[in-house]
């Protein structure tokens, strides 16, 4: 009797943990990722009702990226599950530190901006230049900043100027939209000048792709930094994207598709901390990301899958990102029809996002571009530099694929506190059969540093169509039409309360 009960203990023990690879501190995360790879190739019993990796308490430094391929993948009735246990860490580097060395708080106004001989005029002050390695400006450009390398700073009487390093001082210059506004509504553009204390560290942590039906439960993503300033600047077009080459066409402006385009722009994506593409149904739920250099969490094309009540705080950049935005090879501002379903049938829901765009103040708290068949739902968003939710790309009215996106009963507070041409909601482009309902939006931050007052609790950008938007509040009552901006709107925006 007691050796058939100590076999069916064993049985039970074994049923147990079946499909359970458990990960201590101390011990290698890629290693239980290959165990459960060779779990799918040799068709392992304990594959059947899925794969849990169990991530017990500690912190898991990651000097390379945790990378899962398409042999990772698992299936709907056999997901593969990264579960934290609390106090469950992926790490890297602290993001870069940085001091402000002049002015003492807050940021001082711009003299001049000369295209013709790249340099930025700014007041004279009664501080010894220091040399430094990473010696910066950052500048302000109404829904953007720019951080250009400092080369040379030349003293007169009364002012200094200033010239960068390249790649930064070119894309700087050349490219039209943003630069430094001098004369705006409210004065000239803004500057500081700081330093960067830190070396190079880590930027990514997880990369997913090509793996399907994964879910990350309840894991921490902690500490990462945002290496492209010390070593190219960084100049954008907008949303943080960083500016890869761009210009302003001088003769005959205009392209088929708009005859009014002044300018050709490409772009890369920013790092980010986690990313996913070319993948399925891959989720996060419960996940806490926190202390991030760039962006948190980037889906750059998927089909499928959620980010479902998470915490994004204290990030660098955007917190969480989605779909295409057209970049190099590609030329931004056509209206390509095949971006869309790259990335379609997403659901972000009952997120809190507070403390975010503190490095790239350009950068935003959910940044969705070409999508489709996605819904932003029930988030909360604080504490944003520049536009709260952002849905679509592409500055187009023609049909791109964008379609069936909903916005919809999100609270946003406490947005556009340092940029302005921005949204508590910002949308771009044709996107039928869409909504903004339901959402609770603060008025805009009275940013200290604008040089204009377009700032909206819903902002429709170039060309926006096919929105229709009802009961959303502002204030304890329902937003007015004239606190909605528009930029050249479509025929089929539907406004009602």
């Amino acid at each position: 009797m007691k050796q058939i009960l100590t076999i069916l203990f064993l049985f039970v023990s074994c049923l147990m943990f079946a499909g359970e690879i458990v990960v201590r501190e101390g011990e290698s995360l890629h290693d239980a990722l290959r165990q459960a790879r060779e779990w799918r190739r040799t068709n392992d019993p304990r594959c059947e009702k899925g794969i849990t990796i169990r991530i017990k308490a500690g912190r898991y430094y990651m000097n390379e990226p945790l990378f899962f391929r398409p042999e990772d993948s698992g299936t709907e009735d056999s997901p593969l599950v990264i579960k934290g246990e609390s106090g469950a860490v992926l790490c890297g580097d602290p993001m870069q530190s940085h001091k402000q060395i002049w002015p003492k708080e807050g940021m001082e106004r711009i003299i001049n901006f000369n295209p013709k001989t790249r340099t930025i005029t700014i007041p004279q002050y009664d501080k010894l230049w220091m040399p430094h390695p990473h010696q910066e400006m950052i500048v302000h450009q109404r829904w953007a900043i720019a951080i250009l390398r400092i080369e040379l700073m030349r003293a007169n009487d009364d002012s200094i100027v200033v010239s960068f390093k390249e790649p930064e001082s070119r894309l700087e210059f050349e490219h039209p939209w943003p630069q430094p506004v001098i004369g705006g509504e409210k004065g000239n553009s803004s500057f500081l000048l700081r330093t960067t204390e830190q070396r190079d560290g880590i930027e990514q942590l997880v990369i997913v792709d090509g793996a399907n039906f994964v879910t990350f439960d309840g894991v921490t993503f902690e500490n990462t930094c945002w290496n492209r300033p010390l070593h190219k600047g960084h100049v954008t077009l907008q949303g943080g994207f960083p500016l890869i080459d761009a210009y302003k066409l001088k003769e005959k402006e205009g392209l088929p598709w708009d005859a009014g385009l002044e300018n050709q722009a490409w772009i890369e994506r920013p790092a980010s901390a986690v990313s996913v593409k070319n993948a399925e149904q891959v989720c996060f739920t419960n996940c806490l990301f926190q202390h991030l250099g760039a962006t948190a969490l980037d889906y750059e094309s998927i089909n499928g899958g959620s980010i479902v009540h998470c915490t994004f705080v204290d990030i660098g950049g955007t917190a969480i990102m989605a779909g295409s935005f057209a970049e190099s090879p590609r030329e931004v501002h056509r209206p390509y029809t095949d971006l869309a379903e790259q990335c379609q049938n997403l659901k972000i829901h009952g997120n809190s996002i507070h403390n975010v765009t503190t490095e790239d103040w350009g950068a935003v708290a959910i940044s969705c571009g070409y999508v489709r068949n996605c819904t932003i739902s029930e988030n909360t968003v604080s504490h944003v530099n520049y536009s709260g939710i952002c849905v679509g790309w592409g500055w187009t009215p023609h049909y791109t694929g964008m379609e069936n996106n909903h916005i919809i009963n999100n609270k946003v507070s406490d947005y556009a506190r340092q940029l302005y041409d921005a949204g508590g909601i910002y949308t771009l482009s044709n996107q039928p059969n869409s909504s903004i309902r339901g959402n609770e939006i603060s008025q805009p931050y009275p940013a200290p540093y604008a040089t204009n007052d377009r700032g909206f609790c819903i902002y429709l950008d170039a060309r926006t169509d096919g929105f229709t938007i009802e009961n959303n509040v502002t204030e304890g009552r329902l937003i007015r039409r004239d606190e909605i901006g528009d930029n050249h709107p479509g025929p089929n925006i539907i406004f009602k309360q």
